[in-house]
């Protein structure tokens, strides 16, 4: 895997792709600064090489040149965080750019405009990487959040950088966590999913059950599986027409020696709001009129324990609906007992958007060993699949 480690920048300039598709509130201001934050490391190095830096990025999901989605109101923030004073330029291909970037010194950065407002880029268009490509000497893609996309800037553009082409630090993180998991892993695996639906992890499950040794499901699919076995759900959340799914899948795990570990009771409501009414009630006997919105204590007390015993641990998805505080005790507690068992050495990954938010939420963050930053790319390795952002570089 060819990293910027492998490369000395002096001179040269990086067309760097970074994710800094970040939130912004209504007077424009970033509210979220992680992804710019897990940039710095990569473009730190170049820099320091005595290289500059040319950085591209999309923003939301504008329709043709939209000014909210310009790239122009962080510009200030990514400065802050760099700690360098960065450039901007209002478009991100053509003669004005080029120029730009043409006179770029060592140690200087410049900040292009939304590759989005540009079709070709969510296209592929050849041209237009082809455009993208004559503004630096050597390629890195360091954006996780969006390779699994073949876009012009995340994927085409690599094949016009033979030989000058590598990860940043980010997306190598992100590589060697998940080969962690799935590849080089100490045993016992543990996989924890969650989340309200199976259909949207089945691919996951189906892939991951020859890597690991224990499967926790929790959070909302963990009642299908449930029902699916003669238990009664009361109102709770449940896909009908996939509990015949969820008797394949825990005949496939049993057929393959994997445990799987499912809630024995719930923090029952009997509305779905923070101000109901709740019981701890046993999981396979939950009252109609009543829906259960979280793992209870003796569920939290089993998943714990066979995380303690874990040396590598997947956490992707949370245990209830941890945004109310009435129900977001089985994710805490989930949290505790990752950071328990990283704490004595186990190496835990934690990926999916849920589960990231609630991981920062409840401040775990700095308490597992890594915290993926893409939500849909990482769900597609987890599932198997090779994503064109990665065979780009690696081809």
């Amino acid at each position: 895997m060819t990293t910027i480690n492998d490369f000395d920048f002096k001179d040269k300039k990086a067309l760097i792709r970074v994710d800094f598709n970040v939130p912004l509130d209504e007077h424009f201001q970033v509210t979220d600064t992680t992804r710019i934050v897990s940039a710095k490391p990569t473009i730190l190095k170049i820099l320091e090489d005595g290289g500059s830096c040319i950085l591209m990025s999309h923003l939301g999901r504008p329709k043709g040149v939209s000014p909210e989605f310009s790239l122009k109101h962080i510009v200030d923030t990514v400065t802050e965080i760099i700690g360098v004073s960065v450039k901007f330029v209002d478009d991100c291909v053509g003669s004005t750019v080029e120029e730009a970037a043409r006179s770029l010194e060592q140690g200087e950065i410049l900040l292009l405009e939304n590759l989005r407002f540009y079709e070709e880029e969510k296209n592929g268009d050849l041209e237009f990487a082809q455009q993208l490509s004559k503004l630096g000497d050597i390629y890195v893609n360091d954006a996780f959040g969006t390779a699994h996309r073949a876009h012009a800037s995340t994927t085409i553009v690599a094949q016009f950088f033979e030989g000058n082409k590598c990860f940043g630090s980010l997306l190598a993180k992100e590589i060697e966590s998940i080969n962690k998991v799935f590849k080089d892993s100490k045993k016992p695996v543990t996989a924890i999913l969650g989340g309200s639906k199976v259909s949207s992890k089945i691919t996951v499950i189906e892939n991951i059950l020859d890597k690991v040794d224990h499967l926790i499901i929790g959070g909302g699919m963990s009642f299908t599986f449930i029902k699916a076995q003669g238990g009664r759900i009361g109102d709770s959340i449940c896909e009908d027409d996939k509990q015949e799914l969820a008797l394949e899948i825990l005949k496939k795990a049993e057929e393959k020696g994997v445990k799987v570990h499912l809630p024995v009771d719930v923090v029952a409501a009997d509305a779905f709001s923070n101000d109901a009414n709740t019981q701890f009630v046993d999981i396979q006997h939950i009252p109609d009129g009543w829906q259960g919105l979280d793992a209870g204590p003796k569920s939290n007390v089993g998943f714990s324990f066979v995380i303690a015993q874990s040396k590598t641990i997947l956490w992707n998805g949370p245990l209830g609906v941890f945004e109310m505080k009435k129900f977001a005790k089985g994710t805490i507690e989930l949290g505790n007992a990752i950071a328990d068992a990283t704490a004595e050495g186990a190496f835990s990954l934690v990926g999916g958007g849920d589960s990231v938010a609630a991981v920062k939420q409840f401040g775990f963050a700095d308490k597992v060993s890594y915290v993926s930053t893409g939500g849909g790319a990482m769900l597609e390795m987890l599932e198997g699949k090779s994503l064109p952002g990665i065979e780009a570089i690696l081809n």
